[in-house]
């Protein structure tokens, strides 16, 4: 008895989007940055926020009981039991499907409001280079980007179906690079297939992660008074440079878990306005209820635009990272409390460091590994602790 209306291939920020204009619920079906294959269910509730855990476990269980399936949505995949392999014709898919409606106008009302989110020509004489990962912002960004007025050079915007996020966009930024060299673009931006997250390339081709990004927006916005309380929304995993600029600059850093979910339930806790990740979800808060890699992309072009500057002058200036070092170890079983189950191991190597540096360990929330962050001013020492942190836990756990 519900009607279903759908937009057709779209980004996550505009499902998220229309959910919150129109005060409906919204799903998404995505892999995120990951390869189709991931394919899974993305839902926000009526006003485009996501569901909590507890409600996304509810969901699972209820369809485990009515798919006659047993145990989470992750496993049934796996196991074949749900199959999140399957693609469809998805602008199609109207006149096939009881108490359904296309609505095409909903997409184009995100894209309306993102050219209406500056002003008339900001972008002129900017050369922006845009890694699509073959994903949803295929044609979207592009549109936007020359609408706002700057020159385009658009790769990875021929999707298929299974060339999402494959070898490009933001996972992947190394051949947008040499694009924003060989071109002369000012900048480049990679997005993920689903488009809640981005990635830029200075002029130089060097990468720009979310931390920098972050620190970008977090300074501007300060300094026109838009950075509400003079607090930004960070997660663990956060390089050590960010929370030393902030510092520096007088704004505070309140940090979650990972994932942009906690991101914006400390927005929402604390009224606050600007949140993301060094992955590259920036969520504007006063803006949309979810990371917009198309949003936080004109803002930064603005910004470039505005400043005249080149982005690797912008970047630097807002922040430096310390060298990190992530490794990812593969165990025998899930483990949950790793950081107790090794607190002398990481008390030795937090000490080891001295107030230079910070130790990260923490068990994946959906498969059988477990990642090891160290950072240091010297990339040397980061490598050194890191790989005697991973042989400990590795030799304990297997």
């Amino acid at each position: 008895g519900v009607e279903v209306q759908l937009m057709g291939v779209a980004p996550t920020p505009a499902i998220a989007f229309a959910a919150r204009q129109h005060n409906v619920v919204a799903i998404a079906i995505t892999a995120s940055h990951n390869l189709y294959q991931d394919n899974g269910i993305k839902i926000f509730g009526a006003g485009g926020r996501k569901l909590s855990d507890d409600e996304q476990q509810r969901i699972e269980r209820e369809m485990s009981l009515r798919d006659g399936a047993t145990g989470n949505v992750e496993s049934n995949m796996a196991s074949g039991a749900i199959d999140g392999a399957t693609t469809g014709a998805i602008n199609g898919a109207a006149s096939s499907t009881t108490n359904s409606v296309a609505r095409p106008e909903l997409l184009q009302e995100y894209c309306d409001w993102l050219v209406a989110s500056v002003r008339h020509g900001a972008l002129e004489n900017l050369h922006i280079a845009l890694d699509c990962a073959n994903g949803a912002f295929s044609m979207l960004a592009p549109e936007v980007f020359s609408k706002l007025g700057a020159t385009v050079t658009t790769m990875n915007a021929t999707p298929d179906g299974r060339n999402i996020n494959l070898q490009c966009g933001a996972t992947h930024p190394e051949p947008l690079s040499e694009v924003v060299k060989s071109v002369g673009a000012h900048f480049g931006v990679a997005f993920d297939g689903d488009g809640d997250r981005l990635i830029a390339v200075d002029e130089l081709g060097r990468i720009v992660d979310g931390d920098h990004l972050l620190a970008i927006s977090a300074l501007q916005m300060k300094q026109q008074g838009t950075l509400r309380n003079n607090k930004v929304v960070v997660t663990v995993m956060t390089n050590i440079g960010f929370h030393q600029a902030m510092k520096g600059a007088g704004i505070e850093v309140v940090t979650t878990p990972v994932g942009d979910r906690s991101v914006l339930v400390a927005l929402e806790e604390n009224s606050l306005s600007l949140g993301g990740e060094q992955s590259g979800h920036i969520i504007y808060r006063d803006f949309a209820t979810t990371g917009d890699g198309l949003f936080a992309a004109i803002k930064l072009a603005v910004f470039v635009a505005d400043s005249k500057k080149l982005l690797s002058e912008i970047a630097e200036q807002a922040m430096t990272s310390f060298p990190q070092v992530l490794i990812n170890l593969r165990v025998a079983k899930r483990v949950d409390a790793i950081d107790q189950m090794f607190k002398g191991e990481i008390e030795t190597a937090q000490k080891s460091l001295g107030d230079s540096g910070r130790v990260l360990v923490r068990a994946s929330g959906t498969e059988p590994m477990v990642r090891v962050m160290v950072e240091s001013q010297q990339q040397s020492t980061a490598e050194k602790v890191a790989a005697t942190l991973a042989d400990a836990i590795s030799a304990r756990l297997g």
